[in-house]
């Protein structure tokens, strides 16, 4: 059995802190760099992973070292990569990421060239033994299959919706269960709209438990009656919050799989992504399950 199948965005972050952001345009010096796998669904699959998580990765990469430095890091995470599709002569998705000695990043995201569309091939018959999938938007096709098809199956989706969903946004809600906006994502797909609207708009479209990630505000999110509920961010001192989104989506993915209610889940999100932040690296500071359980039963002792 699977707890979870994440499917989605995989990529190679390569990653420099900087003491702090020009005000214009030059050349610095990085304090630290760093290479590891990155990308949405792939950093949530990890997070997920590490917190006990028995999980699959379905994705895309080229023939290239980019692609074969991604599928190793997933291996060595204990991550079922038998639906991530190597593609002949394409390129795999890569990023700059740049952090400052605040913790605040930028990113520049190359999705990659050549990377097949079609989810055709992927390996179907694994989803009968999954509790919970987790999709993300940079494969609109492959998501919208698997949200589809678990669907049919009983089996609950979790969407994480970033920023340039771009059309088929509109069917991944109408196929999910849950969607997990990031501020921005939540920004484009509801311009001008204060949040609780905006989520009430995503569950008028279809996702029955929408949400959205606030950064030191913490998550909110409407119940299946539609009302507001609200789970506080966990305060830490930030080195890093690259990756902290994914980390919320792989724990409360999790939960999910596990039947959770979902304050729990939200709960074991914030504290992922906070214990996250603590550390450089997009995935250097993903807690595993016995921290995460640690952390915040020494924050309910704190109340």
């Amino acid at each position: 059995m699977f707890d979870l199948i994440c499917l989605g965005h995989a990529a190679l972050d390569r990653v420099y802190s900087i003491a702090a952001f020009p005000p214009e345009p030059t050349k610095l010096r990085a304090t630290q760099a760093m290479e590891v796998g990155g990308g949405m669904a792939a950093t949530a699959a990890v997070a997920a992973a590490r917190l006990g998580g028995r999980v699959a990765f379905w994705g895309r990469v080229g023939d290239d070292a980019a692609g074969a430095a991604v599928r190793d890091g997933l291996v060595a995470e204990g991550i079922d990569v038998r639906g991530l599709r190597t593609c002949q002569g394409a390129v795999t998705s890569t990023s700059a990421v740049i952090v400052d000695a605040a913790g605040e990043r930028m990113i520049v995201t190359h999705l990659g060239e050549g990377l097949d569309d079609d989810p055709a091939g992927l390996p179907w018959p694994m989803l009968a033994q999954a509790r919970a999938v987790l999709v993300d938007v940079r494969w609109p096709a492959g998501s919208l299959a698997l949200l589809r098809a678990a669907r049919a199956a009983g089996v609950p989706g979790v969407l994480d919706v970033g920023m340039m969903a771009g059309a088929a946004l509109a069917e991944l809600l109408d196929a999910t269960d849950h969607a997990v906006f990031s501020r921005p994502g939540l920004a484009e797909f509801a311009p001008g709209l204060p949040e609780p609207d905006g989520l009430a708009k995503a569950r008028a479209a279809g996702a029955a438990v929408p949400g959205v990630t606030q950064g030191e505000h913490g998550y909110l999110w409407l119940d299946p009656a539609g009302r507001a509920r609200r789970q506080p961010a966990f305060a830490v001192r930030a080195v890093d919050t690259t990756g902290a989104g994914d980390a919320f989506h792989g724990a409360y993915a999790l939960g999910v799989a596990r039947g959770l209610e979902v304050a729990d889940c939200a709960r074991q999100g914030a504290g992922a992504a906070a214990l996250k932040c603590t550390r450089p690296g997009t995935r250097a500071g993903l807690p595993d399950g016995a921290a995460l359980s640690a952390f915040l039963a020494e924050r309910a002792a704190a109340v």
